[in-house]
């Protein structure tokens, strides 16, 4: 069966400064046994003239037998420079994209702004759609603010209120952080979560939550996986913002962890 393991490369964001330590970082995430990655933080491909574009990139890829399967990339250039931005993905092979938050043009963390962005954003993500890349939300914990009427939250707007092709890339991590629990959004987004973000919740010594490789922390992943595969989820894109110890080292406790879990 093929691996529905993929890194985010934002966990090595500290790796891949030059097109060198880019390679090398491919390398070493193959040598794991991932077979995909998120393009997210790479330092060596931002800028004007970035010493990675996307066609080196989709060598370097190739050349490690990895794929590119999901990218974090800029809403501004996403809705103002389409084209480019549709051939950016094309090169690279990859049919989603996303965005890590709403956009700091729309104003702050209020339901109005969200009811903004979610109508600007659907001529952009039906033309993405069109050309074969779907577009999508990473959420933090602060989407789970109540606001508006009711109890609604502002992941709730974006659930109810967005246009059905508005995919939401869930990082479970910071929906459990939040107080919510993964496995029911899964279930009330069945379709919507082609990629999503997995890390562990575990406890520091002094009793604080910290970020931890997938399976040496808390979160029920016995729950969440059957619930991820119930809802279509395609790949599953470890992620880990903060690393206690060598960052290499817990993507790989990471992927032996959901290889047993049957990934």
């Amino acid at each position: 069966m093929t691996s529905q393991l993929a890194v985010q490369l934002y966990t090595v964001r500290d790796f891949t400064h030059t097109a060198s330590e880019f390679a090398e970082t491919l390398q070493k995430i193959r040598a794991i046994g991932y077979e995909a990655v998120q393009l997210s933080a790479v330092a060596a491909m931002n800028g004007d003239a970035p010493a990675v574009d996307a066609a080196l990139a989709r060598r370097m890829l190739d050349d490690n037998g990895l794929r590119c399967i999901a990218t974090h990339r800029n809403w501004n250039d996403l809705a103002d420079r389409t084209d480019a931005e549709l051939e950016f993905h094309h090169t690279l092979g990859c049919d989603f994209t996303a965005i890590g938050g709403i956009p700091g043009t729309y104003g702050g963390r209020a339901a109005e702004a969200f009811s903004s962005f979610i109508e600007d954003a659907g001529p952009v993500v039906a033309r993405l759609k069109a050309a074969g890349i779907r577009f999508g939300y990473h959420n933090h914990a602060f989407e789970f603010m109540r606001a508006g009427e009711g109890r609604r939250t502002l992941f709730d707007l974006l659930i109810e209120c967005g246009n059905p092709d508005l995919m939401l890339e869930l990082d479970v991590y910071w929906a459990d952080h939040a107080g919510v629990n993964p496995v029911r959004l899964l279930d009330r987004c069945r379709g919507r979560m082609p990629v999503i973000h997995v890390k562990d919740k575990g406890i520091s010594p002094e009793g604080q939550p910290e970020m931890a490789p997938i399976g040496e922390g808390n979160l029920d992943w016995d729950g969440i996986i059957p619930a991820c595969r119930a809802a279509g989820v395609e790949w599953y894109a470890v992620e880990q913002d903060v690393c206690r110890r060598d960052a290499f080292d817990c993507l790989r406790s990471s992927f032996q962890y959901l290889v047993t879990c049957g990934l």
